[in-house]
């Protein structure tokens, strides 16, 4: 069983600021769980600790049904793939894959055997007597990618691995680890600030804010039922727009979201006129901007429009969401 098992986890640095709070979350056997959320909010730290690369300050980690606290990285069963791709420059495609293995004193042709099988799964084959500076960015990474491979882990740890990467590469690359998974039939844990990415990537998605776990779910859980105002405008592009009750004639202790998708419904039953002062083209869509009240607001719409000038919006009440506006909590 290859099950991650967080239990009060907590993290506290010297300087007494807390960036991991009490996090508890159970990841299955074979589940592809991704951990997303901005900048600084803790979610690098919390593969690093899962890998132990961080020491905990209270709680249990558990890898299977081992308590890994105090075990060293290297002997969690875990592979660790980071945002850098952390090859040796002197070393051949072939060497930089055995290199673990061969620290490891593994039998060469165990080793031959097993880079051979991961040169094949990520198309590696005709590259392996190449050198790093002699790669693309997207086969530096594949190479990183069978360097963890031939290790057979329990957990694979990925944390931002594709941030290096050029936009195309990038979703190229989001096919080919998702893909990985599905053959390697291992755990994966993948961290990143990219929303896009852990929509089409991840079995379940986990946000953190503040180093706190603000929603645990699948993709359409997390998109179709968020449960505060964050998960709600973290999720989506662009993101729910929040307006407040006043500005709809509505309670004004409420706060309303709607996704700009569902800004324009020709049964709508609210009805707004707002006037659109920035538009972007974006290939079958355009967006447009604009103010409601002191929120500001965007529409995926299909009609033609002209900005500066007004437009009127239909909205449908039964694809509003409602949020305390004193706490963000969703009612």
């Amino acid at each position: 069983m290859s099950s991650v098992i967080l239990k009060d986890v907590k993290k506290t640095y010297d300087n007494k600021k807390t960036v991991i709070n009490n996090v508890n979350l159970e990841i299955k056997d074979k589940e592809f769980v991704v951990l997303v959320g901005s900048s600084g909010c803790g979610k690098s730290t919390l593969l690093r600790m899962i890998a132990g690369l961080e020491d905990i300050t209270s709680g249990e980690i558990y890898i299977g049904d081992k308590k890994v606290n105090n075990i060293a990285p290297k002997d969690r069963d875990i592979a660790f793939v980071f945002q850098s791709y952390a090859l040796y420059p002197h070393m051949t495609v072939r060497e930089n894959i055995a290199f673990g293995l061969k620290m490891r004193k593994v039998p060469k042709s165990e080793i031959d055997k097993k880079v051979a099988e991961a040169a094949e799964r990520l198309n590696l084959g005709e590259y392996l007597d190449r050198r790093p500076k002699q790669l693309s960015g997207g086969q530096r990474q594949r190479v990183a990618l069978g360097r963890a491979i031939v290790r057979n882990p329990k957990v694979f740890l990925m944390d931002e691995p594709l941030s290096n990467l050029d936009a195309k590469l990038r979703v190229q690359m989001r096919s080919e680890i998702k893909k990985l998974h599905e053959k390697l039939q291992t755990t994966f844990i993948y961290v990143t600030h990219d929303q896009t990415e852990a929509l089409t990537m991840g079995d379940r998605i986990v946000v953190l804010n503040n180093g706190d776990i603000q929603q645990a779910g699948t993709p359409d859980e997390i998109y179709n039922n968020p449960q505060n105002t964050f998960v709600a405008g973290f999720i989506g592009s662009p993101q729910m727009n929040f307006i407040n009750g006043k500005f709809l004639g509505l309670d004004e202790n409420i706060t309303y979201g709607i996704r700009p998708e569902k800004m324009m419904r020709s049964d709508g039953d609210i009805k707004l006129t707002v006037k659109v002062d920035i538009s972007e083209m974006l290939g079958s869509e355009k967006i447009a901007y604009f103010n409601i009240g002191d929120q500001r607001c965007s529409a995926k719409l299909d009609a033609d429009y002209q900005i500066g000038k007004n437009i009127e919006l239909s909205i449908l009440s039964s694809d509003m969401y409602k949020f305390d506006a004193a706490t963000g909590n969703r009612i």
